[in-house]
């Protein structure tokens, strides 16, 4: 993935496409807070500016879901969307002609409801560190989401509507159990890039190679340790996973070309393969036994997790690949590209992709499956996230429309909600989409 210094944390996506901001003045002081101090809140807060969030009664009134006062503006949401459309530059590691990419896209009925908005708050704010990675929220239920703010990842209750932080990066890390060997380490002022939340443990990964573990029911940090000295050793992505044996492990993705596994019981590295490019992301399939690997290149690989041997190559990306996700069946992956799509592969048969879903207007950079299978959410890096259902082989899909820079989604493991992490200065939000039940009636009296 492409390498720099990244001395803004909160601004450099913004900064890089060129993104107009809009002025809200209701919102100028950010609710008293300093966007500048490492630590974001001391302590919990309530919902203290109540008009800078959005409800669905709000929405259904009228209101933008996003709380932007359009008509205080000198353009309509259509037309500023027609601009964005039409300005928008998509980015790209290869240059390779995209005709026939067109050709082989998914004819997709679009138009669909399976998310309906519920809720909009400004009180917790996604920032993203590489504009490449955008897997910095995730869902443990329906009412517990964590997300970057800077330095801090922080919880946000939807049922409280309150926010806490958990954990401070900007602080010296220090590591709470000690085990022997030499991995463990001090850490400091470590810019997430990005992370994962399943179950009890918080995984991150670092700017500079860091790696964190942290069980949510304890204070302080498990373990800490920098991955690798090399220059260029981001940690690009960080999976959680149960191994064939039961055991839960870690892996981690990093810049210098190696996927790392650790076993969590004493977080000892248990397995280190090396492929021919830098890894940007990886997903374990549902029983542990395979990993999909994507990287600096336009094919993707599986590869066995136990041994880290390549069992298959996934061919007809154009360009470089960023995400990843396993339906809950274990049967199918899907994998997103900078070339605007993402490739749905069946593992029986890996010769050629079974679908090809196109985005609206730039690269793929996250997915996520229902634990039902029911759905796949795929975000693009900016305003749009797809939504589609599985059991209409992918033909159906709803559109969530937006605007800035999302940062992750999210469902929740009861599949009841989706969560979007927006990345924006004004309007930088954590979004609520609750699931759409038909049939709400028949199922409370069966």
């Amino acid at each position: 993935m492409e390498q720099f210094q990244n001395h803004d944390l909160e601004y450099m996506v913004e900064d890089y496409y060129g993104m107009t901001d809009f002025e809200d003045d209701t919102d100028s002081q950010s609710n008293g807070v300093d966007e500048s101090l490492d630590s974001d809140f001391e302590d919990d807060f309530e919902l203290s500016k109540p008009k800078t969030d959005t409800s669905a009664v709000e929405a259904r009134n009228g209101k933008d879901i996003q709380g932007i006062p359009w008509e205080r503006l000198n353009f309509t949401r259509d037309k500023y969307r027609e601009t964005r459309l039409k300005q928008y530059k998509n980015y790209e590691n290869l240059s390779r002609s995209r005709e026939d990419l067109k050709k082989e896209c998914k004819q997709v009925e679009k138009g669909h409801k399976f998310y309906d908005f519920q809720f909009n708050t400004r009180l917790v704010r996604s920032t993203i560190v590489h504009f490449q990675l955008r897997n910095l929220l995730w869902a443990t239920s329906k009412h517990d989401v964590y997300l970057m703010q800077n330095y801090s990842v922080m919880h946000w209750s939807s049922l409280l509507r309150k926010g806490k932080e958990v954990l401070n990066v900007a602080k010296p890390i220090i590591p709470t159990l000690k085990y022997p060997g030499p991995l463990s380490e001090t850490l400091s002022r470590v810019q997430i890039s990005t992370m994962a939340v399943k179950d009890n443990l918080l995984v991150a990964g670092g700017f500079q190679g860091e790696l964190m573990c942290k069980y949510l029911n304890q204070s302080g940090v498990a373990f800490s340790t920098k991955l690798t000295a090399d220059e260029n050793s981001i940690t690009n992505a960080v999976d959680i996973f149960q191994s064939p044996n039961g055991s839960v492990r870690v892996m981690a993705a990093n810049n210098d070309a190696q996927v790392r596994v650790f076993d969590t019981g004493n977080f000892a590295c248990v397995s280190r393969f090396c492929f021919p490019w830098s890894v940007n992301n990886t997903s374990v399939s549902p029983d542990g036994k395979l990993v999909a690997v994507l990287g600096d290149s336009a094919e993707c690989l599986i590869a066995d997790t136990q041994s880290g041997k390549v069992l298959g190559n996934l061919k007809g990306h154009l360009d470089y690949s960023f995400s990843s996700a396993w339906h809950p069946d274990g049967r199918i992956v899907a994998t997103g590209n900078q070339d605007t799509t993402c490739r749905l592969w069946d593992i029986r048969n890996l010769s050629e992709s079974v679908s090809v879903l196109e985005g609206r207007m730039g690269a793929i950079r996250a997915i996520r499956f229902t634990s039902d299978g029911r759905f796949m959410a795929m975000a693009e890096p900016a305003d749009f996230v797809h939504i589609f259902d599985t059991q209409c082989n992918y033909a159906k899909a709803q559109e969530i429309d937006l605007f800035g820079e999302i940062a992750g989604i999210s469902f929740s493991p009861d599949t009841e909600a989706l969560f979007i992490g927006v990345a924006d200065r004004t309007y930088g939000s954590l979004l609520e989409f609750n699931r759409r039940r038909y049939n709400h009636y028949l199922d409370s009296i069966l």
